[in-house]
């Protein structure tokens, strides 16, 4: 190997791992000081701030503080999992607190119900563009199976190797080094 061709190969290598550091530490580290968590954009109701595929950092927020424009994550029906991001556009003040008009940037109208403050799971604190797309591609159908099985082959690999470290040195007499 040429001394030019190496030196490429080691700055493409100690780029991937920098590229690597970084993104595990703005969708790993950071969130999780900070009590936030990571969530991958599904659907396209936010198109133009976040497209499908994006990763979104939500953390947990005073719903007293919230106002038209911040973009918020919250859980449209009780009991169900399911989670919209989805932009403040109004406040509906009553006398028994305030509750949330939300719309997606790339909807044409209001969502149908207003969303109270126990809904709300916190917001949005930033977004890491398309790396959610790893993730989603790698969870659905038989890709999933197939990266599923391919972990618990190199599972099996590495319990081999460390196997038959084992048996090698209960085979070797003592005091002979290998």
């Amino acid at each position: 190997m040429t001394a030019a061709r190496s030196f490429l190969v080691q700055v493409f290598s100690w780029t991937l791992l920098l590229a690597v550091i970084a993104a595990a530490a703005a969708l790993i580290v950071v969130p999780r000081a900070a009590g936030a968590k990571p969530l991958t954009v599904l659907s396209g109701s936010m198109t133009g701030t976040y497209d499908i595929g994006d990763v979104v950092i939500v953390r947990p927020v005073d719903t007293d503080h919230l106002g038209v424009g911040d973009v918020i994550t919250f859980q449209p029906f009780s009991d169900d999992p399911t989670l919209t991001t989805h932009r403040i556009v109004g406040l509906n003040v009553g006398s028994e607190g305030t509750s949330y008009v939300t719309q997606g940037d790339a909807n044409n109208a209001a969502d149908l119900s207003a969303v109270e403050p126990a809904q709300v799971k916190g917001a949005v604190w930033y977004s890491v563009p398309k790396l959610g797309w790893v993730s989603v591609w790698m969870a659905g159908g038989w890709l999933g199976r197939v990266t599923d099985a391919a972990a618990f082959g190199l599972l099996l690999y590495g319990g081999w190797f460390i196997a038959a470290g084992f048996l090698e040195r209960r085979r070797r007499p003592e005091g002979i080094a290998a």
